[in-house]
């Protein structure tokens, strides 16, 4: 996991970022995407693709990963950005702004599949899995997501948002179908559109 940060340090440079997004599949709830500069000197044991990992051990590496880190940055492109723009370049730019808001500079970027323009960097397909930098931004924007859906399920508790996270599971479209379209809903998504133009259609 430790391969690439090795090579680049070996290069010369000593603040490797490494960036991930957690979130394009949902149909309901922000994507969140997040940047990391892990301390060269100090190895996070277990850092790997979040969703390779369970619950409990994403949760101990959150804290440890906020901790042990020379630093760190989350951010959050709504539903309305996501529609905007699409979710493709909604990732680009929750990813851009994660790296510009770390409160250290990198000198180097490590992307999850993601070109990020003229910075150096390089992408990493499946890089969650190969990366231990891309690999913690990842747990970073996962456990903070599904703790933010989990405080939506609080708000919308008919959605059963705790469970499924705003991603389009049986339940989730069960209850898109019987209880309608949230603001929290990304309305370019099929089953959203598809449930909005059955209420115009209702309406009218």
């Amino acid at each position: 996991m430790y391969k690439y940060e090795t090579e680049l340090l070996l290069k010369g440079y000593r603040k490797i970022a490494g960036t991930d997004e957690v979130g394009r599949g949902p149909l309901a709830g922000p994507l969140v995407c997040a940047a990391v500069i892990l301390n060269p000197n100090i190895m996070i044991e277990g850092l790997n693709d979040s969703k390779k990992l369970s619950e409990k051990k994403r949760e101990f590496l959150f804290d440890e990963i906020k901790k042990k880190s020379l630093a760190y940055s989350i951010v959050y492109i709504d539903e309305a950005t996501i529609d905007d723009i699409n979710v493709y370049q909604a990732s680009k730019k929750g990813m851009l702004k994660a790296i510009d808001t770390l409160p250290v500079k990198a000198d180097f970027i490590l992307s999850d599949a993601m070109p990020l323009g003229a910075m150096p960097h390089q992408s990493i397909i499946k890089g969650d899995s190969k990366s231990a930098s891309i690999a913690a931004a990842s747990i970073l924007a996962k456990v903070e997501r599904d703790r933010y859906m989990v405080k939506i399920a609080e708000k919308y508790p008919e959605y059963g948002f705790e469970k499924h996270k705003g991603y389009p599971t049986k339940l989730h479209i069960e209850a898109l179908n019987k209880y309608g379209v949230l603001d929290i809903h990304r309305k370019t998504y099929k089953p959203v559109f598809d449930k909005l133009n059955e209420q115009i259609v209702l309406d009218i």
